[in-house]
């Protein structure tokens, strides 16, 4: 039995759901998301919250019921709060900058690496070696991020690279003589 699929997912106020067939619409003040959910799942509006149940106990069903909770829990949080992921910048020289809808980034190759910043997500930089990425879709925060950190991961010796803040880089010993 899954435990996260057992709780309703509670609407709050200023944020409506509606439920028509398998497809999960939710409206806040930040915008609008849906969600479709699998077919092994049926999907309800009881009492102000939106319930997610197995049609059966299958194995594809009970996988997909927990999910199927999560993503209508993170549909209701993004219109209402948002997400945001943070990436911070160690090495020398390495830095971000915002121009319009294009991240520049320079990351100790010889040429600066140019990320163009998708639909629905907006990108900070409050400093050249901190980036702050926000959206109401944390599925599409998450993609961003992660192409971004992909261009130069931080390597295990120095910690230089693009990391998510708070990672812990498990540090190498370098070469001994």
């Amino acid at each position: 039995m899954s435990r996260v699929g057992k709780k309703p997912v509670v609407v709050p106020s200023g944020v409506s759901a509606s439920v028509d067939g398998q497809m999960v619409k939710v409206t806040g003040q930040k915008g609008e998301l849906s969600f479709r959910v699998p077919d092994e799942v049926n999907v309800a509006m009881k009492d102000g919250a939106v319930s997610v149940e197995p049609r059966d106990q299958s194995k594809a069903a009970r996988a997909r019921w927990g999910m199927s909770r999560a993503q209508v829990a993170n549909l209701v949080e993004g219109v209402s709060k948002g997400f945001e992921k943070r990436l911070e910048i160690n090495g020398v020289g390495y830095r971000a900058a915002l121009a319009g809808k294009v991240l520049k980034l320079s990351l100790g190759y010889s040429h600066d690496v140019d990320y163009e910043v998708p639909a629905g997500i907006t990108v900070t930089v409050p400093r050249p070696t901190e980036i702050v990425i926000a959206g109401i879709d944390r599925q599409k925060v998450g993609q961003t991020a992660a192409e971004i950190r992909d261009y130069r991961g931080p390597e295990p010796y120095k910690g230089k690279g693009v990391k998510y803040a708070g990672e812990f880089i498990f540090r190498k010993e370098g070469k001994k003589k």
